[in-house]
């Protein structure tokens, strides 16, 4: 049997930014290069990627060894050499799968589906020794935040079983915006307002544990779909706000911006403390 902790792990929602982070000397790779001091080691980690995009169903990775996927282009040469060796858990994706279905998800794992980066360029910063098992998680764009907060509360039980849930996105993520900002060379440009506003808001309705406003967000944060002409890069925080529980403390860790429109923002949700349980 399981043996549940008293004090789970925490959910995170991490700002993987352009692909370069992984090899980049910003603010956001020192602070997820420093992230793993400051959690309990986990027995595996679930991260829902905004680059892993399935419509109609919930996608599991079930690979014993997934490959490393360098799912972008013209970036520097030594980007596409990364590789990040680290297990699969087709059993731990497999009883996802099924906790899903049974939480009314239509719910699958698969095989042949690798890291892509938004898995693994945080991980290779935050667990460069690449030894702990990884399990990627699908979101659906057509489905919309309430969809994947729901998701993430039917994860919710992972964190109390030593399973790190991380959702990987981007804060902001107006993508012709970013290669207007990328043509120019430079990393550290002025954050505009309606990028400013945006963050704000949503870092406002976050520390306030307000989900109704969050889960409306398109409609009540200034300059959302600005920020978001497609929202797959916000989904993963419903999901990691979904499994930190309603009761979940949230708690700003880091907070940059890089060319301006991308924001690096970083939160960590911690649940409420339980009982341990044989």
């Amino acid at each position: 049997m399981t043996q549940l902790s008293e004090n789970p792990m925490p959910a995170l929602f991490l700002s993987h930014g352009s692909p370069d982070t992984a090899i980049a000397d910003t603010q956001a790779a020192a602070w997820l290069r420093q992230l793993a001091a400051d959690l309990p080691r986990p027995r595996a980690i679930v991260v829902a990627s905004a680059h892993f995009e399935v419509a109609g169903s919930v996608v599991v990775s079930a690979d014993p060894h997934p490959e490393t996927i360098h799912d972008f282009g013209g970036f520097a040469p030594e980007l596409y050499a990364i590789e990040y060796p680290a297990p699969g858990d087709p059993e731990l994706a497999q009883r996802i799968a099924s906790d899903l279905q049974s939480a009314g998800f239509s719910a699958r794992a698969v095989a042949k589906r690798g890291f892509d980066h938004g898995v693994w360029v945080p991980l290779t910063l935050a667990y460069p020794e690449a030894d702990i098992p990884v399990v990627s998680l699908s979101v659906d764009p057509s489905k919309g935040p309430e969809h994947h907060y729901r998701l993430g509360q039917a994860l919710a039980g992972l964190g109390r079983e030593g399973v790190l849930i991380i959702g990987s996105g981007s804060f902001t993520h107006n993508l012709g915006e970013a290669f207007k900002a990328l043509r120019t060379g430079q990393r550290q440009l002025a954050v505009p307002v309606w990028v400013q506003q945006f963050s704000d808001w949503m870092n406002e309705k976050i520390a306030a544990n307000d989900i109704a406003a969050l889960l409306d967000y398109r409609r009540l944060a200034p300059y959302a779909v600005e920020n978001h002409p497609t929202d797959e890069h916000l989904l993963p925080l419903y999901v990691a706000l979904g499994a930190a529980g309603e009761a979940g403390r949230a708690k700003l860790v880091h907070d940059s911006a890089e060319f301006g429109v991308l924001a690096m923002t970083m939160w960590r949700f911690d649940k409420a403390r339980v009982a341990a349980t044989a």
